[in-house]
């Protein structure tokens, strides 16, 4: 156990919420024309240029214009996803996808849905993950995880002394909630926390309606 204090302590890695970043830019190129919004190559190229600049703020230190930046791309990313909803709801009276090319594109959007919303819990939990990773503190202050409601001295057992979450952590909440159309293992403490919830859940039932009322149309 010696070891797992400094371990835990170093700095979260970003590697992650980058590689997410892409694959939304990646999921969206694979969308059907019809669900896109401008330009095919607009939305993957706002996501790079502005990945460049956020992960060498934290590199360098200025973690407002970081976190600024976080800002921006979760924003953009949010409204592409959203617009790309739009756009599917209004293609499905016009059948002009086959049940195959809508379930694709039910599934790109869904998957997109999840990880957009994993960066914005992940980017607002606790001030976000520089000030998180500054505080030091056990836990998350937004979300009740498993991990923060084992009594103190049981902790050591269950290796979480020191446990704070990653992005994977907020990924997995927010999974199991388009999957469940709620909270599930981390009830939601913070306010915004649940406005959030609750516009990926809409998000998210929106599409799994969409995908029902076609194949009943089908058949």
């Amino acid at each position: 156990m010696s070891g797992s204090p400094e371990h835990i302590d170093k700095p979260e890695p970003r590697g992650q919420a980058v590689l997410a970043f892409l694959a939304i830019g990646a999921i969206y190129l694979a969308l059907p024309r019809d669900l896109i919004v401008g330009p095919i190559w607009l939305f993957p190229t706002l996501i790079v240029v502005l990945l460049v600049p956020t992960v060498v703020s934290h590199r360098v230190g200025k973690h407002s214009l970081n976190r600024t930046l976080g800002f921006i791309i979760n924003g953009i990313t949010t409204l592409a996803l959203i617009g790309s909803v739009i756009l599917l709801v209004r293609t499905l009276p016009s059948h002009r996808e086959s049940p195959l090319q809508l379930l694709r594109s039910g599934g790109l959007l869904w998957l997109t849905n999840v990880i957009v919303f994993a960066l914005w819990y992940w980017r607002l939990d606790g001030g976000g993950p520089t000030l998180r990773q500054k505080e030091k503190k056990f836990g998350s202050t937004s979300f009740l995880f498993p991990q923060m409601q084992i009594p103190r001295d049981e902790r050591p057992e269950f290796a979480c002394v020191r446990w704070r979450p990653r992005f994977v952590d907020y990924l997995f909440v927010a999974f199991t909630q388009s999957s469940t159309f709620g909270p599930t293992d981390a009830p939601l403490l913070a306010r915004w926390a649940k406005v959030l919830a609750m516009i990926q859940i809409l998000i998210s039932l929106t599409i799994v309606v969409l995908l029902i009322s076609r194949a009943v149309g089908v058949l």
